[in-house]
């Protein structure tokens, strides 16, 4: 069962986002050569962060697709519509200077991973919880080295302090804006196995997604479908696209 905690990163991009939305002041959003690798231009001016730090990008694909973002706003410019700048501004403005520190709060989530928390019942709800969370628990053993232990209900177990550290040494590679992306589809998952595999290419974001909701699509084929969140669950799934995009990118440059 995950927390309800407000990771530094994410809360950072949230205070980011609630700035007073400027008005469109260009008309193209295009990319071209950063200082390091690629960056995105606003009719022919390179885009900084927030912390007006270069925003440079090292893959080219990422480069163009938070051009697309920039191209795709309207008379204003709406932080919430681009969930991938976002990611790329909280890595560069933030993540850099606090790695080990989201490090230690991805594993932080793993001691309290979502998958780790089962039903009692009904056996509906246990059956679709193991369909989509067994497979997770022997990647975490099998890839990972990672043994975790399984409650039911939500009365805190706490993991073994191995599979704990195995967490750790899984998400030491990862580079500042991997990491930021980590740490979103952790947040917005509230599993860091999910977001392991969805990095390590296991699983999609269609996947990560539906193993993060089986509670709640469980109840909604019992009870009907409530469009209040599934409008919010929306925007939510776009930010986890991103941050797949993100770590599937990452995956290409290794």
């Amino acid at each position: 069962m995950s927390d309800k905690r407000q990771p530094e990163p994410q809360a950072a991009a949230q205070r980011l986002a609630r700035q007073e939305r400027p008005r469109r002041f260009y008309k193209t959003a295009t990319v071209g050569p950063g200082e390091v690798g690629f960056t995105v231009l606003l009719d022919g001016q390179p885009l900084r962060t927030p912390a007006r730090k270069p925003l440079n990008i090292a893959d080219p694909t990422l480069a163009a697709a938070v051009a697309r973002e920039w191209d795709a706003q309207a008379e204003v410019v709406e932080p919430r519509t681009m969930p991938l700048t976002r990611i790329v501004n909280t890595a560069i403005d933030r993540v850099a200077g606090e790695m080990e520190a989201v490090r230690a709060d991805i594993v932080a989530h793993a001691g309290t991973d979502l998958i780790c928390y089962r039903a009692d019942g009904p056996l509906s709800l246990v059956e679709a919880e193991n369909a989509l969370w067994a497979p997770l628990l022997d990647f975490a053993r099998e890839e990972l080295g990672a043994r975790l232990i399984l409650a039911e209900g939500i009365v805190h177990v706490a993991q073994d302090e191995a599979a704990l550290v195995a967490i750790a040494e899984a998400v030491r590679p990862y580079d500042a804006l991997g990491l930021s992306a980590l740490h979103v589809a952790t947040a917005l998952t509230g599993s860091a196995i999910i977001a392991l595999a969805l990095a390590h290419g296991r699983l999609s974001a269609e996947e990560a997604w539906a193993a993060a909701h089986v509670d709640e699509d469980w109840q909604m084929e019992q009870w009907g479908r409530d469009e209040t969140v599934l409008t919010r669950r929306a925007a939510r799934f776009a930010e986890l696209q991103a941050a797949a995009l993100v770590l599937e990118r990452g995956r290409s440059l290794r």
